[in-house]
């Protein structure tokens, strides 16, 4: 799909969408119980569909409505293969769920598409390793089986928190204890933060004995609940960051107590707006592209704790940097920052939204100010689908 954005100002109010990350972890605890759960305020973008495909090849009965999901739980660990299960292009549904088919003695082979079985697996390879069990990676597939053991995990901290995560969802069903320690730093310690909380909610505890230490009680039930998925903070920095750029915009729908890391976007963005900033984004990294954008847009900015941005639906450091030299700003990259210079012009050329929903939404922030067009901008609906029609309701041009 091509997009074409007429330079403008944004005005008046717009709601957040759903958090992915929240829903994620929500559906995927509902999908554990025993019993049948209620998940309301969910937004269907390509991730969360993955999501709720891998819960039905685990055996979970799955009914989806407007907006709020039935689900009633199984037993991953009867889990038995019926066919390939694809996680599209989402990460956090692959890396959350090989914990989850590892539970069962039986083969599961989990497929993906775009960049998705090139990103990397090193953790899980080598706790199966550990454990003698089967993984085997191949292009465009991931082969496994169990059954998983309890027991002390060494994890990486400076690597995806999604494989903590993924062990966090299935470890308290096993029925010993379990201890993951992680090596520092310890970085996006708000996702865990997430993690441990849709646990709770769901009547499963672990916790954090010290600052990279988890203890996960074995011998657990998750129980069924109804519970509403809470306003996403990562899409709304697109929005946010048009007010940071002058336009009259508001956002509502978001949590101002919420765990999510990516809340930090109004401080950072209000930053930015004073003036040239260096910002960390170790434990916000779905941020890198709209602050790039953002700094370009007011007084430049540089990044650090840059590194993981090279690993995710596409190299997102290098794409923007593409795509903003087509807008005359000039950027430079090292292994873990990245500063951006100031000023947007008119671009040379299509931009490209490289097969990545942020890079999507980022460009189109950008060209509110100058105009232009985007190309693959389809990329949107892996975790906003109605993110266009959001910005035509702001007053920008969207053709």
């Amino acid at each position: 799909m091509t997009v074409d954005i007429r330079a403008g100002h944004a005005s008046g109010t717009v709601k957040a969408p759903p958090s992915k990350s929240a829903a994620h972890r929500l559906l995927l605890c509902a999908g554990l119980c025993e019993g049948t759960s209620v998940v309301r305020n969910v937004a269907y973008s390509e991730d969360i569909l993955a999501t709720l495909d891998v819960l039905r090849a685990l055996g979970a009965k799955v009914y989806t409505d407007e907006d709020y999901v039935f689900i009633t739980g199984c037993d991953p660990k009867q889990a038995a293969p019926d066919a390939p299960v694809s996680c599209r292009e989402s990460g956090s549904t692959l890396r959350f769920c090989i914990p989850l088919f590892l539970l069962s003695g039986n083969a599961f082979t989990l497929t993906g598409q775009g960049r998705l079985m090139q990103r990397p697996q090193s953790v899980y390879e080598r706790l199966c390793k550990e454990q003698g069990l089967r993984f085997e990676k191949a292009e465009d597939r991931i082969t496994l089986a169990g059954p998983l053991r309890a027991g002390s995990f060494q994890i990486p901290g400076d690597i995806s928190s999604q494989f903590i995560s993924g062990l966090l969802f299935a470890l308290p069903l096993l029925e010993e204890d379990s201890v993951i320690r992680i090596l520092p730093p310890v970085e996006s310690r708000s996702y865990l933060d997430i993690t441990l909380a849709a646990l709770r909610a769901f009547g499963v505890h672990a916790k954090w004995t010290d600052e990279t230490t988890l203890c996960v009680p074995g011998g657990q039930r998750y129980q069924p609940w109804d519970i509403d998925v809470e306003g996403d903070w990562s899409n709304a920095a697109f929005f946010e960051a048009l007010r940071a750029a002058g336009d009259n915009v508001t956002v509502t729908g978001l949590k101002p107590g919420s765990l999510q890391g990516d809340r930090v976007c109004v401080p950072y963005l209000d930053r930015l707006k004073a003036g040239t900033a260096t910002l960390d984004i170790s434990d916000c990294p779905d941020l890198g592209p709209i602050l790039m954008a953002a700094g370009a847009m007011l007084h430049g900015v540089t990044l650090t704790g840059t590194r993981r941005l090279a690993i995710k639906e596409s190299d997102r450091g290098a794409a923007m940097a593409e795509e903003l030299k087509k807008l005359g700003v000039r950027c430079e990259i090292e292994e873990n920052s990245i500063r951006v210079s100031p000023g947007v012009k008119p671009p040379t050329e299509p931009l490209c939204g490289h097969n990545d929903h942020r890079i999507v939404m980022a460009c189109a922030v950008l060209l509110t100010r100058v105009g232009g067009t985007i190309t693959g901008a389809e990329a949107v609906s892996k975790s906003f689908p109605d993110f266009f029609d959001r910005l035509r309701g702001l007053g920008i041009e969207v053709i």
